[in-house]
């Protein structure tokens, strides 16, 4: 089996988050121009359902209330093998549907959307999914203690990441896609995630990244244990395919590559002479220690999932990684970014950009290095992921080098003045734009590469497609080709959609200057917040 990590956005139907679309609350009201929580989703990537998915009228049941989407009543999806399963816990995992669902027929094939807490079950017969949907009208069925929602999908089958239908067929690998990697995820982290279910073999990570084990029984019981759920709380989702490799190559054990059957396999650099087996020096001479991995994430003891006493291979003690990549970037909270447009790049542009990855606290130019800026935000972690997706991206015709700073805090020295008049130094970390103030509000956000479609959401609903292209152009910034608007409930004061630019390029210098662009519309007292952020759509 082999588990691939992939920081591949879009994978769960292009919904990438928790999908909170529920109204606010009876009795609470929001400020104009404020962004209600329907709104803050927009950072979740695009509200739609998966494939061909479809707006669909939901099974009424005396348990529950209606389950229906924009009214569409007369509008009911044809019998299908696919259920579309609605309504699940945020825990839920792929197992969870297999056990409560079976007692309708085999299922052959699961499709996880944790962030929407939606699902697709593919049944091996029409009749076994009639059961499951005529079941969900008449009575609750619960998933994993929550009672789910039934209806038929409008797709026939559900498509596979590769040809082989059949985990039965010997394949060992797995794919894993991570999504929302809030914290690095290393050969060490997913380890200690898989071992316990069952022997790792190979990992490899390469923002694609896998490990193997040892058999096909091992590997279906780490897909079903382990699929939907989360490394670490609310963020680092895993969606697990059987992936189209059937063996993983490994050159080197380190941070993003390990052989677990050739615990010394480590590359020997050149003019460094004969490898040493275990490094340079005891543990007890340095920090870095060597042994087994430590139990980052243990499962729970009653897991169904862990192996048993006897099934429990010899252990070897393997050396832990020297370094990380991360660890290589040092341990700061403060990132230098340098390459910037001495016209068009101030304070307040560096935050409309760096704060779709983490807080940002301090903006400060460099006197002495023209085009040279200090970043300080949140956390070492929010550099990292910064460092991650920023790193020599062309921003007004000037690639970025984005790089951990020595420095450890930004401190306001040296002001002076820009060439578009603005200061040199700006503090961020009292503004309401930062989008990790809470773990709540981190859990919205999804670290997403920069595209060239970009998510809008908290916009006034008077605004159309020509104003904002109109907003475009009195910023000097390019247009956009294609406009996309998402239906919005009547009562909603804000409306979201997407844009889709000619090149990932246009579509970062638009977010850098357009950003929270405060809009003003005649009578209003407050102005709303244009917020946007890359979206998981490659095109429109």
């Amino acid at each position: 089996m082999s588990l691939v990590e992939e920081y591949e956005e879009g994978e769960y139907g292009r919904a990438p988050k928790r999908l909170k679309t529920a109204e606010v609350e009876e009795g609470e009201e929001l400020e104009e121009g404020e962004d209600s929580d329907s709104e803050s989703a927009g950072l979740l990537g695009d509200v739609e359902n998966v494939g061909a998915e479809k707006k669909a009228l939901w099974t009424t049941t005396k348990y529950g209330p209606a389950r229906r989407d924009s009214g569409e009543d007369s509008h009911r999806i044809a019998q299908s093998p696919v259920v579309h399963v609605r309504g699940l816990c945020e825990a839920v995992v792929e197992a969870d549907l297999v056990e409560a669902l079976e007692k309708f027929g085999p299922i052959c094939y699961v499709m996880m959307m944790p962030f929407k807490r939606q699902a697709l079950v593919e049944f091996e017969m029409v009749e076994s999914a009639d059961k499951c949907v005529a079941c969900g009208s008449s009575e609750a069925v619960y998933i994993a203690g929550q009672q789910a929602f039934f209806n038929y999908s409008t797709s026939k089958r559900i498509t596979r990441p590769t040809n082989s239908d059949n985990p039965n067929s010997g394949n060992k690998v797995l794919l894993l896609s991570i999504q929302n990697p809030l914290y690095p995820i290393t050969t060490d982290v997913l380890y200690t995630v898989c071992n316990p279910i069952g022997s790792v073999m190979r990992i490899v990570i390469f923002k694609r990244n896998g490990i193997q084990a040892m058999s096909v029984e091992c590997a279906q019981k780490a897909k079903a244990a382990l699929n939907g759920a989360d490394i670490y709380a609310g963020c680092c989702t895993l969606k697990i395919e059987y992936a189209r490799p059937t063996r993983l190559n490994v050159i080197r054990n380190d941070n993003e590559s390990w052989d677990y059957t050739k615990p010394y396999l480590v590359r020997r650099e050149r003019g460094k002479g004969r490898q040493a087996i275990l490094g340079e020096h005891p543990s007890s001479y340095g920090d870095n220690g060597y042994g087994s991995h430590c139990p980052l994430l243990p499962l729970p003891g009653n897991s169904r999932y862990k192996l048993s006493s006897h099934d429990i291979p010899e252990v070897v003690a393997y050396p832990l990684p020297q370094s990380s990549s991360y660890n290589n970037h040092g341990s700061s909270s403060v990132a230098m970014v340098s390459g910037l447009h001495p016209t068009k790049m101030n304070c307040t542009r560096i935050f409309n950009l760096f704060c779709l990855y983490g807080n940002i606290e301090k903006v400060k130019f460099m006197k002495s290095v023209p085009g040279t800026a200090l970043v300080e935000m949140g956390d070492e972690y929010a550099v990292d992921r910064a460092i991650t997706h920023l790193n020599s991206i062309k921003v007004f015709g000037k690639r970025l080098n984005v790089c951990v700073s020595k420095q450890h805090a930004v401190i306001p020295s040296q002001v002076f003045e820009l060439e578009d008049g603005s200061s040199s130094y700006k503090d961020f970390a009292m503004t309401r734009n930062n989008r990790f103030t809470s773990q709540g509000q981190a859990s919205k956000n999804i670290i997403q590469p920069p595209s060239c479609v970009l998510h809008y959401y908290n916009v006034p609903p008077c605004i159309s497609e020509d104003q904002l292209l109109r907003l475009c152009s009195e910023h000097d910034v390019p247009g956009f080709t294609k406009f996309k608007m998402f239906d919005a409930k009547p009562s909603s004061k804000t409306i979201s959609g997407l844009l889709e630019f000619d090149s990932k390029t246009h579509a970062v210098e638009v977010l850098t200057v357009l950003n929270h662009y405060q809009i003003r519309i005649p009578n209003g007292s407050n102005p709303y917040t244009l917020k946007l952020c890359f979206s998981t759509s490659s095109h429109l």
